[in-house]
């Protein structure tokens, strides 16, 4: 299944991609952390055309330090195999397979972004699978679609710039900035990066998007999120100029068992402005006995 014996000594910067078989298609992926720590493996999903070489080491190697983590790409992701997929709900299948594969009966899951649309589908459509869910920057289907309009040019341009991910993803101070210029910088340092994503990738995901956004009911359209009880942690910057930031408040009004934080001065990706608080609010959040809202529930996924 891996190519690579996993060594408890790696880091964001040194462990080695790794490929897995899933349905005949080739995907990568990289594993590394504290096994022995009585937690459930915690798999992240990543954002609009991003591979495993746009998480912040930082996040990263302090979420291992408690467990194992897991970056994957999905089919047609930069050094995965495949046709990039053009619908949220086969992006999570395609992830509960990638999990599945990789003999996991139960994990913990993280997505930012886009990621976390489908970190949201893989908990509503394989709940045995899923433990605790944690949402970065994201929203639910039929949420506030109000975008910036520079969104439109900035997040599918060919070659990302640094002033892209500095406008996307921070607050607009100057600390904000310097936290940016720290960021990016990190990002750079592993030495075997994947290549970037195809052009059909970036297509592909609008497409995914577009279809995201249209309400399941006109009536009552997060009624699907009350079916999702995980514990779950919302985390968005209080200025998040793509997905707005009133579609965390959605989401923690209707998922029954959810957690709340804003980050002030932030934006989109407030993880990576603000790893070191990041990293103590989810120390918590992971680490803590579950409790569940639904009895049956309770009985049906173990922690």
């Amino acid at each position: 299944m891996t190519t690579l014996a996993q060594s408890a000594a790696d880091t964001h910067l040194t462990t080695p991609t790794r490929f897995v078989d899933v349905d005949g298609v080739r995907l990568a992926y990289r594993r590394w952390g504290n096994a022995a720590a009585g937690q459930p493996p915690l798999l992240l999903l990543q954002h609009f055309r991003g591979g495993m070489d746009h998480w912040d080491p930082s996040m990263t190697d302090g979420l291992a330090a408690g467990r194992e983590v897991i970056l994957y790409n999905g089919r047609g992701i930069a050094s995965s195999a495949g046709a990039p997929r053009t619908r949220i709900e086969d992006m999570a299948d395609d992830a509960a397979a990638f999990v599945r594969t990789l003999g996991l009966q139960q994990i913990d899951v993280l997505g930012f972004s886009l990621g976390g649309f489908q970190a949201l589908d893989l908990a509503w459509r394989h709940p045995q699978l899923v433990r605790k869910l944690m949402l970065l920057g994201t929203g639910p289907r039929g949420g506030n679609p109000d975008m910036e309009p520079q969104v439109l040019t900035a997040a599918p341009r060919p070659v990302p710039t640094f002033e892209d991910f500095l406008y996307l993803f921070f607050g607009r101070s100057a600390q904000a900035e310097q936290a940016a210029r720290a960021f990016w910088q990190r990002r750079h340092e592993r030495a075997e990066q994947d290549p970037p994503s195809s052009p059909q990738v970036a297509q592909a995901q609008i497409e995914a998007t577009m279809h995201y956004l249209a309400r399941l009911s006109e009536d009552d359209p997060f009624a699907y999120l009350r079916t999702i009880r995980q514990p779950t942690f919302i985390l968005n910057g209080v200025h998040d100029v793509m997905i707005p930031t009133v579609n965390s408040f959605y989401l923690a009004r209707n998922l029954p068992n959810a957690q709340l934080f804003i980050y002030p001065d932030c934006g989109h990706a407030a993880q990576f402005q603000c790893p070191r608080r990041f990293l103590y609010h989810v120390d918590g959040f992971l680490g803590e006995s579950c409790h569940h809202v639904d009895a049956s529930f309770e009985k049906a996924l173990p922690c």
